[in-house]
Parts: C-alpha cells; sequence; structure tokens
C-alpha cells in the first residue's frame, strides 16, 4: 500500500487542483443542475448535482478497475516488465504534473479516440434530458464519466500501471473525488471559480510533478542498491 500512496496523492492532487481543466469538458453538463434556478432553490438543486458526480465518479472508478485488471494480468505474464511499470507510474506523474502547470495536451490523439465511444454513449445521455430528478442526475453522471478528456486518460493511464485492480479503482476514485468540489460548485453556478483554479494551475502542477519525482526514486534506489545489498537486506530482516 505505501507504493500507492504518492499515485494516489498525485490523483487527488491532479483533480483537486487541476480542475481547471475540466471547466472546459464538464462545466456545461454541470451546469444543468443551474438551469432552472429561476424556479428552483438551490437546496433542490445540491442533491442532484452531487448525485451526478457521484456518478461520475463511480464510472472512473470503474474505468480505474478495468485499466489496472489489465496491468495486472500482463505484469502476472510479463514479471520482468513488474519494475519498468514502476518507473512508468513516476514518469506519468511527472507528465500529468507538466500537463496540469503548462495546459499541454499529450493525450490529444487519444482524447479523438474516445470521442468515437462517446458517439455511441451520447444518444443514452440525451434520453436522461432535462435533469428533472436525483435518478436522471444519477445516470448521467455515470455516462458522463465516460467524456474523453485528457486530464482523464492520463491518470486512467496511472492507474493502470498500479497492476492491481483495487489500487486502480481508489486511483481514480481519488481524482474523481479531487474534481467534485469544483464541478458541484459550477453546477451551482459558480462563477468566479474557473479563474481561481485557473491561478493555480502552475504551483498544482508543479507539486504533481515533486509526487512523481518522489515515486520514481523508490524503484530506482531498489534498482541501485543491487541484488546483493537487496539480499543482504533480507537477511537483516
Amino acid at each position: 500500500m505505501n507504493e500507492a500512496l504518492p499515485l494516489l496523492a498525485a490523483a487527488l492532487v491532479t483533480g483537486l487542483l487541476g480542475s481547471a481543466h475540466c471547466f472546459g469538458m464538464c462545466a456545461g453538463i454541470s451546469g444543468l443542475f443551474a438551469v432552472n434556478a429561476s424556479v428552483a432553490s438551490l437546496k433542490s438543486q445540491v442533491p442532484m448535482a452531487i448525485a451526478y458526480n457521484a456518478g461520475r465518479v463511480l464510472s472512473y472508478a470503474l474505468l480505474g478497475i478495468m485499466v489496472a485488471s489489465l496491468g495486472q494480468t500482463l505484469v502476472k505474464a510479463i514479471p520482468d516488465i513488474a519494475a519498468p511499470v514502476r518507473l512508468a507510474s513516476g514518469l506519468l506523474i511527472v507528465i500529468v504534473g507538466l500537463q496540469v502547470a503548462f495546459n499541454w495536451r499529450f493525450l490529444a490523439p487519444l482524447e479523438k479516440a474516445g470521442a468515437k465511444i462517446w458517439q455511441r454513449i451520447a444518444p443514452a445521455a440525451k434520453g436522461l434530458l432535462p435533469v428533472t430528478s436525483v435518478p436522471k442526475a444519477l445516470g448521467l453522471g455515470l455516462l458522463w464519466g465516460w467524456l474523453p478528456c485528457g486530464l482523464v486518460y492520463s491518470v486512467l493511464l496511472l492507474a493502470a500501471t498500479t497492476a492491481n485492480a483495487v489500487y486502480g479503482g481508489l486511483v481514480m476514485l481519488a481524482f474523481g473525488l479531487g474534481t467534485s468540489p469544483a464541478m458541484i460548485m459550477t453546477g451551482l453556478s459558480a462563477s468566479k471559480l474557473s479563474q481561481f483554479m485557473s491561478r493555480k494551475r502552475l504551483g498544482a502542477g508543479l507539486l504533481i510533478v515533486l509526487l512523481g519525482l518522489l515515486t520514481l526514486a523508490m524503484p530506482i534506489m531498489k534498482i541501485s542498491a543491487g541484488p546483493d545489498d537487496r539480499t543482504h537486506g533480507q537477511h537483516s530482516m
């Protein structure tokens, strides 16, 4: 579990402070919960906003379990790639940090591929509009978790490198929970939040990069220790 902590921290920070990216992709759908603000009270909007985001986070967690299970199968089939996979985790965290800090689009081609999947899902989402009840909001969130997004895909790749279905689900759960405050507030028409999160982007990205470097340090230290040192460590335990 200790090795997964930097990944969970990176996913949470990416979601929490990288949420400025999410406004372009998801703010429109979150805003659906404020469309009837003139006739519905804020109190009635909160449950739907929470339900939508709960569905979205659950979809992220399911995707995390799926990709991590594939990674786990691959590592079991080829045990020698376990160490490179751990190194890849650290490198991916660094890449995610740079993406958040400078708004780079490393995974734009993957977004285009995901858009083809979304085209098949979108008709079902349209059937849930307008959002007039909590079940509709939950259903829409479950579908909207599949919306093609480079930031989500970055963290999904990170989840895949855990090669553990539970950890993969937890990584995506942490990411989804991190994005939720911004998305819920957007759904409740928090107009100033996007500007605030954008100003924090550079610091957030550099913090994620630092977490990535710390993640890289662990497998590098094990590799540099050499077999003799590792054997000695085992005898001394």
